[in-house]
């Protein structure tokens, strides 16, 4: 039988293994608070905050949890994303890690003033 795809993010952290509840959680509302008129939705199987593109998206792992501000943000906060693995237009933040919560904050306003 198919795994049922989640329908809204809520959905999508409650699907979650327990390990990355809480990173999903602590992600989710520091990207809902940077981008409160962002449409929420699911797309292409992971949480992104959309206002006529995609602002950023993140997506549970088996260690970590992936946010995707895209590249441009990667390129202006390399210096400070030195501790982080990270790829083309993501972020790996471990679960045995906190979340750097003020970083995360800087990164998705930069995301939502591009455009």
């Amino acid at each position: 039988m198919a795994k049922k795809i989640p329908a809204t993010i809520e959905e999508y952290i409650k699907a979650a293994a327990p390990e990355a509840r809480a990173h999903l959680q602590r992600i989710y509302r520091i990207l809902k608070s940077t981008a409160p008129a962002g449409t929420e939705a699911i797309k292409w199987g992971v949480p992104v905050f959309w206002d006529g593109r995609v602002l950023f998206g993140f997506a549970a792992y088996t260690a970590h949890v992936s946010f995707g501000p895209g590249p441009a943000a990667i390129t202006r906060f390399a210096r400070e994303l030195g501790p982080y693995r990270t790829g083309k237009g993501t972020i790996q933040l471990p679960y045995d890690q906190p979340i750097p919560e003020d970083l995360v904050r800087r990164i998705a306003q930069y995301c939502v003033t591009q455009g």
